[in-house]
């Protein structure tokens, strides 16, 4: 069977536009399309956006590397 040759009656309205849609590849040719992390609810309610949410955990990260680094400075001492 050719491509576009599936044996079935084409039943797709001709109001629906198409023409913008993604098709998702599946195999080793596939592209990313970005990792998605999903938040609890409660959690999401928190922040407006990813960039509030990206934000938020860079500051978290600093605090913490920076909180790790004094540590290790005064243990060493």
């Amino acid at each position: 069977m050719k491509d576009g040759e599936m044996g079935e009656e084409d039943t797709l309205r001709p109001e629906y536009d198409l023409t913008d849609l993604r098709v998702r590849r599946l195999g080793p040719d596939r592209q990313r399309f970005g990792d998605v992390i999903r938040l609890d609810p409660d959690v999401a309610a928190v922040f407006p956006d990813a960039g509030a949410v990206n934000e938020a955990l860079r500051f978290l990260i600093r605090i913490t590397r920076d909180r790790d680094i004094g540590l290790r400075v005064r243990d060493g001492d």
